[in-house]
Parts: structure tokens; sequence; C-alpha cells
């Protein structure tokens, strides 16, 4: 092989575009049979992948100046090549690692995924690179015991775990702090996606049982590094992004800048999305540190596909219409967003046994949004369209803490894990006072058609609502010996709920003190890499507000608990594979009017179980895999109807399967004296949802259905820095589907209408990212 192959020296140090702890290594390469020639397969792939992101600019660059990605030297002994691989860091992404080693859960901080009593998933940031996220939502898709609520577009969804609807704030957290949950966040600024699936009210305080989503935000990194990123989605909306991170000795900042505004997927459609935001690292001393981040993210979208309103005793069609269609949304039919987010943590390390953390965050959060609804007339696809202003919540002022204290102590012969600390939120809505609505006529399914009117207008704001929530939390783990552990979580919270009507009236006031919300768990560890585990847990959520019409109208009910029983099991099979299994079962009271007394109460109950299970980390070397699927059944058990009573919960489906595979392909050597340059890798997403309810009564149901999402990646080295170049393809069979189903109210009223979302058609996305 001649010497101008050799593209990097032996034992190369790190290179200066890869900081400490991001990418991975350079595969062995893989030398094919002369008989492979012209058609070895690699070499399709490859060229497919370079004509994508620019062949003709790559290319020229595979030269020993140019590519510091491997060492590769040859000797020839009887007409025989031998090559010697030196592997060097790669970009981030080019290496997946989908495995979570450690995962955070609020009060325990950072502790090992094998060694939790509960369910949990993460979705990396390899994976947000790699399947080209957009909206931090679009993670859900990752993990199958996660729903979303979708609510007029994919970025506004409300996510939840096992069948259970999540608050507006209680369930979602941003570094571990209590954030909106019903805004858009992008995917650029994030790291991951932390997700402890069901019930956890003694660590995080009153909420659903519906899972927490911690969003964590990106940290400073090792090195200094810039990142810059271009592409393009769907039919057009280039995006720009940076992500730059410099340290200047004790302190460290990492600046993400985004803009993207073009159109979007249905025609005629536009999009726009905007984000600064800053993340700082002061280390005040060795023990020290000081995290500050601040961030302005801005979205847009007018002329999407709007929402479809199924009545009473009309069924859901089988065939989800195609969204790429113009007519099923209108130009003035959409929504504008804009989230502030300040947010501070310090973490202060007395020895190796015991530290203290304190955070803060305030959010201001703006939306005004323009829904048209699709009304479906009859069972022929025939609806009437809408557009209106949202009289709904338009701005929100969260302010949520955490304090906690953890350390390591021994008694005898046990250790224990304590903790002690204290976690809330106060978030105030408001409204506007009046909104315009407009009917633009018929339509039908099969022959969509665009409206010119006017601009619905909204104007006024009055103050809805104000909760305030504080739960003290304490708890301990014992670790026995013999591989045995008990955890004992305790937390006791405080409730406040206010709402006021227009006038400034109040309209129902509800306090709820001291509510006592435990969880015990039971780990056993036959192996080091194998940990089994048995949970009990309560947890405290507000309750609902009598509506107009009953007797108590405008009372606030009591707080109702749910409860949670978990069986589970983990191995960790290879330092790269993680297996986990878990069975639950959950039930949560619910309010609703009962039509005998006229009376609002907590009268009903929710029973949701099923069983899980996840495989994430490296099936081979070359070959990364992040899979799950989850049996739920989720039916409401008692209702004000027998119509309704005893039947399953609209748009849960009983089975969720989603297989993610990421195969970095071997680097070539094709023949004597050529090779082919660089890095890459192919993968496949496969995901499916089963049949669900789509309306109370059980009587319509939204078929199941599946969809593939295909992509290409390849690492070049251009002018001595890394250029990462990703294709993807979402739906390649351009399925049309159900994407999300909800009813009006989760108590099961039998004449509650319910709302669906039509799926994305098929859609392409490239992005070329460059660090130096």
């Amino acid at each position: 092989m001649p010497s101008h192959l050799s593209i990097s020296p032996p034992n190369p140090p790190a290179a200066p575009w890869a900081p400490e702890k991001e990418g991975g290594q350079v595969p062995r390469p893989l030398v094919c049979p002369p008989l492979w020639g012209w058609v070895c397969p690699y070499s399709l792939l490859c060229l497919g992948a370079l004509c994508v992101g620019g062949a003709a600019l790559l290319w020229p660059c595979a030269s020993a100046q140019a590519a510091p990605v491997a060492t590769t030297t040859a000797t020839t002994s009887k007409g025989a090549e031998k090559l010697r691989v030196v592997g060097r860091r790669l970009p981030p992404g080019m290496s997946p690692h989908y495995e979570a080693r450690t995962i955070s859960l609020g009060p325990l901080g950072d502790v090992k995924v094998l060694d939790t009593p509960f369910s949990v998933g993460e979705v990396r940031r390899d994976v947000l690179l790699n399947e080209q996220l957009r909206a931090i939502t679009d993670t859900a898709k990752y993990l199958p015991s996660v729903q979303l609520e979708e609510r007029g577009d994919p970025g506004l969804s409300r996510p939840q775990t096992r069948g259970f609807e999540g608050d507006i704030v209680a369930n979602t957290r941003m570094d571990g702090l209590n954030a909106l949950g019903t805004m858009p966040y992008p995917a650029e600024q994030m790291d991951r996606v932390d997700v402890l699936n069901g019930l956890a009210g003694a660590l995080y305080g009153p909420q659903n049982p519906s899972g927490t989503f911690d969003y964590i935000t990106k940290r400073p990194l090792q090195g200094n590094s810039t990142t810059l990123n271009v592409g393009a989605d769907g039919r057009g909306a280039p995006l720009e992004s940076l992500d730059s991170s410099q340290r200047w000795g004790p302190f460290a900042g990492r600046l993400n800048l985004l803009n993207q505004n073009g159109a979007s997927y249905s025609h005629g459609s536009r999009m726009r999305r905007n984000l600064v935001s800053g993340d700082f690292d002061i280390h005040l001393d060795e023990q020290t540190v000081l995290h500050l981040d601040g961030s302005q993210y801005s979205t847009g979208a007018w002329g999407l596909p709007g929402t479809f309103a199924l009545k009473p005793g009309i069924a859901l069609p089988r065939k989800a219409p195609d969204t790429a269609r113009a007519g099923y949304g209108q130009k003035q039919g959409g929504y504008t967003t804009s989230t502030s987010t300040g947010l501070a943590r310090l973490e202060h390390r007395f020895n190796k046994d015991w530290q203290v953390r304190l955070g803060g965050l305030y959010q201001n959060a703006a939306r005004n949004t323009f829904t048209v609804t699709n009304t479906l007339l009859n069972n022929r696809g025939d609806y009437n369209q809408v557009v209106a202003a949202s009289t709904a919540m338009d701005d929100a002022k969260v302010w949520s803490n955490f304090a906690w204290l953890n350390g390591k102590a021994r008694t005898g012969f046990v250790r224990h894990d304590l903790v002690l600390g204290s976690t809330g939120y106060n978030i105030t809505l408001y409204d506007p006072t009046h909104a315009q609505k407009y009917d633009l006529g018929p339509a039908s399914l099969n022959d969509p058609r665009r409206v010119d009117g006017p601009q619905p207008r909204k104007g006024g704001r009055w103050r809805s609502s104000n909760q305030s929530v504080q739960a003290l939390i304490a708890g301990d783990t014992l670790h026995l010996g013999h591989g045995v552990s008990i955890m004992g979580m305790m937390g006791w919270s405080w409730l406040s709920v206010h709402n006021w009507q227009k006038s400034g009236a109040p309209n129902g006031h509800d306090t709820h003190g001291a509510a006592f919300t435990p969880t015990v768990a039971a780990l056993y560890k036959p192996l080091p890499t194998v940990t089994t585990y048995f949970t009990w847990g309560r947890s405290i959520q507000p309750g609902a507000l009598a509506p107009s019409g009953s007797v108590n109208v405008g009372q606030t009910q009591r707080a109702v608990r749910s409860e949670e029983y978990e069986v589970g099991a983990k191995w960790q099979v290879n330092k790269d594979l993680l297996l986990s299994a878990a069975a639950f079962r959950m039930n949560r009271p619910y309010a609703f009017l009962d039509p005998a007394t006229g009376v609002f109460g907590n009268f009903g109950m929710q029973r949701n179980y099923g069983v899980e299970f996840m495989a994430t980390g490296h099936l081979t070397k070359r070959l990364a895999i992040m899979a799950g699927v989850t049996w739920l059944d989720a039916q409401l058990l008692k209702t004000a109807s027998p119509l309704t009573s005893h039947k399953g919960v609209v748009g849960v489906p009983p089975v969720t399967a989603n297989v993610l595979l990421d195969y970095t392909l071997p680097t070539v050597a094709l023949g004597k004296g050529f090779s082919l340059p660089g890095v890459t890798a192919l993968n496949a997403d496969f995901h499916y949802v089963g049949t669900r309810a789509a309306n109370v009564t059980n009587t319509s149901f939204a078929p199941g259905y599946y969809t593939l999402d295909l992509g290409v990646r390849h690492m070049e080295m251009v002018a001595h820095h890394p250029v990462t170049v990703r294709f993807g393809v979402n739906n390649v069979t351009n399925q049309r589907y159900w994407a999300s189903i909800y009813p009006a109210g989760t108590a099961g009223a039998p004449k509650a209408a319910s709302t669906a979302m039509a799926g994305l058609p098929r859609l392409w996305q490239v992005t070329a990212t460059t660090a130096f």
C-alpha cells in the first residue's frame, strides 16, 4: 500500500476538535475480497452518502495532511496486505453510545441505572444528533412507555408515561427544576432527556402519576470547541446553528445559537425557530461550582393541518389524511410561542461523602394560538372547519426551586445513602378576556380546500389561576450486605390552588397541608451485574374545579392520591449492553359529575397495568441498539355512565414498540493501493403503535401503524477540520396514521368529544456539521 495512504502519525494525541467524553474510536478496517470490485455494498452506500452531502467538496480531502482520523500502515508478505489502525476520537455522534450508565433522579442526584429501583429511560445526545431531532418532544418515540398528547403541533405536545395524562408543569423539569411541559423546547439546547416512568411523588413532590421528564441542558466541555451546523428540513426550511464551548481558567461557558425559517411539511405552510442559549460554569473553588443558564426560544408555525374533532356517534376514519396536502389547515391558523428561562444551581462538596445542591428557575412563557378545528360531520369524511383564537392560557410564569443535602454514613455493618431537602414551584396562568373565531365552511377528507379569510384576534388579559406546591423530602437507602438494599423515601407536601373569574372574583380555592407521600423499595443483587427490585409508592396531585351546572360549582376538589406497585429486573450483560424489564400496576382517582345528585366529586378510578422491556447499548462493537416494547392495559373502572365504565382509555395503545439500530461501517480497502476515506454509518428506526380507542365508549378505534426512518452519515476532514454530513428520511413508506387521540376530559363523560391529530408525512432532513 503506498505511503500516502498513511493519514496520521502513529499513536496520535487527542484531536483538538474532539473534547473529552465526546465521540468514540475509529473501527478496524475491513478488506473486501477482490471479487467484489466495483459492487462492494459499502462502496454503494458510501457513494450515496457522498452524493447527498456534497461529494465534490469532501472527496479531495482523503489526503494525509487532511484526515487525522486513523493511523494506517501496510507491509507486504507473500502478496498479502496487513493493515494496522490506531483509533482517534471522532466527532460527537459518529460512534454512538445509547446506553445510560447514570441518570438524574432529583434528590438522589446522578445514580447508576443498574442500582435504581425504578423503570427509567434516557435519550442521549447521540440520538438527538444522528436522528436530527428538532423538538425535544421528538424523543418520545424512542421510549415505548411514553405517549404524546399532541395539541396542534408535535412541538406543543404534552408528554406522559404509562397512559396517565400529564400535568402542565408538575411532570416536567429542566436540570431538576420544574418547568412548563406544554411549551416547545429545541433539541439543540439539550444534552439528553432523562425519564422516570410512572409515579414519583416521594422524589419530586405532588404530581400526576404520568412520569417525570427531566430536560438536561448542555454543559461547557473540558476543552475549547466550536461547532457549526447547516441544513434543511422537508420542503426547504434552511437551518443554521452554532454551538461554542470555551474555558477561561475557573470560568467556562457554552453558547448555542439557532435560526430556522422556511417552508414546513404541508403545502403552503411556514415555520420558524430561533434560540439564544448561554450555559456557564463558575468554579468558585475546588469543591464549589455555580451553574448559570439563560435562554430565549421563540417558534412559529402557520398553515399546518388542524385537529380533527369527533362528536359522539362519529367514527374516526381508519386512514388519516395526507398532511402534506393543503386545506386541512389554513394560513390564518397557527401559533407563535416565546419562552424565556433563567436557571441557577450551586453545588458544594464538603468531602467525598457529603454534598449540598441548591437551585432556582424562573420561566416566562407566552403563546398566541389560532386553532383550526375540523369537526367531522358523518362517517363519510365530511367536516366543517373553524379557525379560532384560543381562549386558553396565553401567558404563564413559573418559579421553581430545590435544595438537597446528600450524604453517606455507616451504622455497624449497614451503609446509608441519606437525602434531605425540599422542592416546589409556583405557577400563575393568564388568559385572554376575549377571542374571535370564524366559520370557514364545509370540506371533506378527500377534498380539502383553502379558504382565505380574516385573521382571528384576541385581546385582554386576566389572571385565571395560581398554584403553589412545596414538598419536604427525606430518604435513606440501607445497604444491608449480600446484595440486599432497602430504600425509603418520604415526602410531605403543601398545595395551594386559587382560581379567579374574568371579573377578578374568586372562583374556588383549596389548600392541602402536610400530605404524606411515601415510596418503599427493596433491591436484591444476586450478581454484581444483576438487580431485582420491588417498589411501592404513592403520590398526590391537586383536585379538579367543579364546573358550571354542578351543585358545588366553583369548588376545588380535595387533592387525589395515586398508588403504584412495580417489580423489575436489570441485567448488565456486558460493559456495553443493559437489559431491563418491569411490570407495574397503578391507579388514580378522578372527579366527575354524579348524574343522580348533581355533585361534582372524586368518585372515579383509572387503573393501568402493564409490562415494559428495554435494551440499550451495543450488540456488537459496530452495532448500537436502543429498543423497547410496552404492553399496557389502561381502563376507566368507574364513570358517570355505564356506557364508559370499564372501557379503555382514549388514545392509549395496548402495545408500543420501537427499535433504533445504528451500524458503523468498516473502513474499506479496495484492491491494491486504494481505500475509501473517512467514516460512514447507517441508522434505522422502526416504530409501532397498536390499535387505540378513539372515543370514551370504545365504539371507534384508530388502527395500529408503523413508521420506518432511515439515515446515513459520513465524516471527512476538510482543511484539517472534521465535517459530518447526515441525511435522513422519516416515515420512508409514507404511512398515513393518527399520531395522537385524546378526549375532552379524562373522566369518561359519555358525551365527551375526542380530538385526533394526523401524523407527519414522509420527510427528509440533511445537515452538515463542522468543528474547530
